[in-house]
């Protein structure tokens, strides 16, 4: 196996590292730094980014890559891990999506050396971390006020990026293309294969999606033959859907659900219920076909037009989806 070069820092085979790589300075002459920490075997084998808050306020992948960096028994026997569990640390620190510029940075891939602020952290984190990787898991959560059901997105024409989509181990995943300016388009156009995985809310841990999380990288890993895990054989593959969509309100008002994430909506179901200020019901959002909602907004209050449920279509039976979905769940949470 070669050293890794990150940012000047030299990672020998067989060592682990953590490294501070300087990427900009506040106007205090303080420098921002990424945080990173390297694991490496002495046996050769494959290299895997895992990272996290490249959105600034998607705090669970933080959490899955702490606890998974804090086991003990968490032990590489072949390849390379380089987790870099806050990409956006400026948003971390200001508790917001976006960079100071307002810039998202996952849309500033793959940026430039001499660029904006987001472009120059693109820049950094695709040249000092992406291009060593034959892979990448990429965390993230729901926007703010939005909750996302555990779910990987991947594009499924490839055939290894699919085969580790579903060793993952979530009960949904979507076939979802690849959007302009991604850390997952730059990643794929190095070659490197990238699953995102969405669970949760901005600015909250969920403990159900941190530990699908925690379970799901540890599976690829399992499946890359990079650790020593032994694995329940699946009873159940997770169910593939092929599209989705976001059902959108028709008028504005106050709003009450009817439906919860990874529940099954048959065409015509009443999703949720808008009524006016004086207590009038003046509309109703309604599933146009069948299949499982997989996100939503959670703040009771909706404009016209705006997005309200994220529903994904699969061409097996929602009953038996919706079922297998609530047994994952029941075996995530913690016993009482």
């Amino acid at each position: 196996m070669k050293e890794i070069n990150i940012g000047g820092f030299i990672i020998k085979p067989g060592t682990e590292q953590k490294i501070e790589l300087p990427v900009a300075k506040l106007y205090t002459d303080v420098n921002i730094s990424l945080p990173i920490q390297v694991f490496r075997s002495k046996k050769d084998g494959p290299t895997i980014f895992i990272s996290a808050a490249v959105h600034g306020d998607e705090l669970n992948g933080i959490e899955i890559i702490r606890r998974l960096m804090s086991q003990n028994k968490f032990k590489i026997t072949r390849g390379t891990v380089i987790a870099v569990p806050m990409v956006n640390v400026y948003g971390v620190a200001n508790q917001s999506r976006y960079m100071p510029d307002r810039r998202d940075l996952n849309r500033s891939f793959p940026g430039s050396s001499k660029g904006s602020l987001a472009a120059r952290i693109a820049h950094t984190f695709l040249n000092e971390i992406v291009k060593h990787c034959d892979y990448g898991i990429d965390l993230h959560t729901g926007a703010i006020h939005r909750s996302n059901l555990p779910q990987i997105r991947a594009d499924l024409s490839c055939e290894k990026t699919k085969e580790l989509a579903l060793a993952f181990g979530v009960s949904v995943v979507l076939n979802s293309n690849i959007i302009d300016g991604s850390l997952r388009e730059s990643a794929v156009a190095n070659n490197t294969k990238v699953l995102l995985y969405e669970a949760g809310e901005a600015l909250r841990f969920d403990e159900l999606s941190i530990r699908a999380g925690m379970k799901g990288v540890t599976n690829v890993l399992n499946n890359l033959g990079m650790i020593k895990k032994s694995v329940k054989k699946k009873t159940t593959q997770p169910y593939i859907a092929n599209s989705s969509g976001w059902l959108r309100a028709n008028a504005s008002g106050f709003v009450s659900q009817k439906i919860t994430l990874g529940d099954k909506v048959t065409k015509g179901d009443t999703l949720a219920e808008i009524g006016s200020p004086y207590g009038k019901i003046i509309d109703v959002v309604q599933a146009p076909r069948s299949g499982i909602l997989i996100g939503m907004q959670n703040i009771p209050l909706v404009q016209e037009g705006e997005a309200m449920f994220h529903v994904a279509y699969f061409s097996e039976a929602d009953d038996e989806i919706a079922e297998h979905i609530e047994i994952t769940q029941e075996q995530l949470l913690p016993e009482n």
